[in-house]
């Protein structure tokens, strides 16, 4: 399927927000998602909810990472 990922295409079989956040971060090794989140069609997804949040095609996802600083 095809989905919009921050702005961009993306051709995915992830089938879940979160199968779409470890595709997405795999090159970072990171151990969790701590300090990610990410947004369904404008809609914030709880973090609890991204093992059981469907992705269908032409979804638009934004995955943002907090960042310190000021």
């Amino acid at each position: 399927m095809i989905v919009t990922v921050n702005g961009e295409h993306r051709q995915t079989a992830s089938a879940t927000v979160a199968d779409l956040w470890c595709e997405e971060t795999a090159d970072l090794n990171l151990e969790s998602p701590r300090g990610y989140a990410i947004a369904l069609n404008g809609a914030l997804v709880r973090r609890e909810k991204w093992q059981c949040t469907a992705l269908a095609d032409g979804d638009r996802v934004e995955i943002v990472r907090a960042m310190q600083g000021g």
